[in-house]
């Protein structure tokens, strides 16, 4: 074929080369809102290193790399010795060792961690989500922790470590080190009450061999686990170490590994525990209330992650219209494209004020902020993570063919899009948080309110959705029924209120119109023509400013 005949035009240039937090506005203010003024500089130089780190074409093909080449699993060394490893590519531990020197496991113990720390994740998430993973579970396992002094002053400095070390070596021996969680099992899945794995105490306080299995293990060459096993006196919360101190293997068979429909380069496993050493981590039968402040960290990681994924899909979308042409002018000065990647924005910048704001929230650490979070962290939980997926699936859309071929990684972001509406509980599991919180902590349902009340008075539409929101809420007939839709509406109205108090009044506009007023069809690109959808679009746009 003659090269005359493939002259390459209307092509869209890779978005790269570009500072993914500086970009991101949304993201910039709220980090500005919530970090200390004698902080701000500090923290706005490391999200910049990160971000633009997040944004070049070296890590970005990282994340390519990590997915193209899954982890394999090494049960057996070549003579035949059991070893229960699992190969990562080189890019995953690159991912991961830029991710653990950021400080993005260590948010408990640092001025303004949290804020810092999600922003970091909702940044580096973009470049690749599978790896997020290991780092959700190191940073979250800290609370847990502490419910042991003694096991928290050995493992806290190397889970909160800048040092990423990766091999199985006894964990005291390592600079830095990170945790896994085995909490399902087959028969029960969220209901861990029902698991079947059996820990008998031996002599030595606090020591338990366990015996059972986990239907799914994430992450398994972390250098540690928390499980839930049924001891003598009810279900317990355990500390597993894959190396013991003396350098021997624990009992850990990797039976296989899941075969996802996304988070590829992240494993997933099946595991086998027979006569495991472990450490009690708090009470006897106490097993779940020890986690739940770990359970609540990684549901907020779940909105951080979702928010991510979708900033990277509308930045992609919204930087692919700006240079493509159609029917004699460029996507984005098109009425119809402008509506779609304006509506897309909006909920992009929704879910990253309010992931922002819940991480405020933990910085916080007031009675009442922490009353806040109980029914504010699974409202935002199960809303967040439940828009990603058809924001991302539209934004690949905008692309149009192009968008469904892997190389313009849209297919990954898709792939990815539900995991966080399943990981640490579904839908229903959230909603019924909800009502859990409603029903048995005033505290949280006060604190919420005061929260949305700081904005009445500034948008009708908002306080028309206030009311309604108190009337439902006044109605307990059918209420468990009833579970999705009020998590669904008090999630809208909290992200309504923190809009119209902090976003400018365009976006403002636009959200309470059609998410809190009505005035919107069912899909994306339904908003009122009469809005300012073009600020909109702008102030979603992914370039330096």
């Amino acid at each position: 074929m003659a090269a005359t005949t493939h002259t390459v035009s209307n092509q869209v240039p890779p978005l790269t080369g570009y500072d993914v937090f500086a970009t991101d506005r949304a993201l910039f203010e709220a980090v500005q809102r919530h970090t200390s003024p004698e902080l701000l500089a500090g923290v706005r130089g490391e999200l910049g290193e990160l971000g633009r780190a997040a944004g070049s074409a070296q890590v970005q093909e990282w994340g390519t790399q990590a997915n193209a080449n899954p982890p394999v699993l090494r049960s057996h060394d070549r003579y035949g010795h059991r070893i229960d490893e699992v190969e990562f590519h080189p890019a995953w531990h690159r991912l991961l060792g830029h991710a653990v020197g950021a400080g993005l496991t260590n948010a408990w113990g640092r001025p303004g961690g949290h804020v810092r720390r999600a922003a970091g994740f909702l940044v580096w998430t973009q470049a690749e989500a599978g790896h997020g993973c290991p780092l959700s579970m190191t940073h979250a396992a800290v609370p847990a922790l502490r419910t042991d002094p003694e096991l928290a002053a050995a493992w806290e400095p190397l889970l909160t470590s800048p040092v990423y070390e990766r091999g199985l070596r006894p964990a005291g021996r390592k600079a830095g080190a990170l945790l896994g969680m085995g909490m399902t099992e087959k028969q029960g899945g969220t209901d861990v009450r029902a698991n079947t794995t059996r820990a008998e105490p031996l002599a030595a306080a606090g020591e338990y061999l366990l015996t059972g299995h986990k239907w799914f293990c994430s992450a398994p060459m972390s250098d540690g686990f928390l499980v839930l096993a049924q001891a003598p006196g009810g279900l317990t919360c355990f500390l597993l170490p894959r190396v013991l101190p003396d350098g021997t293997r624990n009992p850990f068979a990797i039976q296989r590994l899941k075969d996802k429909l996304g988070n590829r380069s992240n494993a997933s496993a099946e595991v086998e525990f027979d006569g495991t050493w472990a450490r009690r981590v708090g009470e006897e039968g106490r097993g779940v209330r020890t986690i739940i402040e770990m359970v609540a960290a990684t549901r907020l990681d779940c909105v951080v992650g979702s928010a991510a994924l979708m900033r990277q899909a509308v930045a992609q979308a919204i930087h692919h219209c700006t240079y493509r042409s159609a029917f004699g002018g460029v996507l984005i000065e098109k009425p119809l494209m402008r509506n779609v990647l304006a509506d897309l924005a909006l909920e992009s910048e929704a879910a990253t004020v309010l992931a922002m704001r819940l991480a405020a929230a933990y910085d916080d650490g007031s009675e009442s902020e922490l009353a806040f979070l109980r029914i504010a962290v699974p409202a935002a939980k199960y809303w967040v993570t439940k828009r990603c997926t058809p924001l991302v699936g539209e934004a690949l859309e905008c692309l149009g063919g192009n968008g469904y071929v892997e190389e313009s990684g849209m297919p990954r972001l898709l792939r990815e899009a539900p995991l966080n509406s399943i990981w640490e509980g579904a839908g229903n599991v959230q909603a019924l948080d909800v009502l859990r919180a409603l029903q048995r902590e005033p505290m949280a349902l006060n604190a919420f309110l005061q929260e949305v009340g700081r904005a009445r008075g500034a948008d009708h539409r908002l306080d028309g959705a206030i009311r309604d929101m108190l009337t439902e809420l006044a109605d307990l007939d059918g209420i468990e029924a009833r579970a999705r839709r009020l998590a669904e509406r008090m999630a809208l109205v909290l992200q309504g209120s923190l809009l119209v108090r902090w976003a400018p009044p365009e976006v403002a506009d636009a959200f309470c119109a059609s998410r809190l007023g009505g005035d919107r069809g069912a899909g994306f690109g339904t908003l009122p023509h009469t809005l300012d959808l073009a600020s909109v679009v702008e102030r979603a746009r992914p370039v330096a400013r």
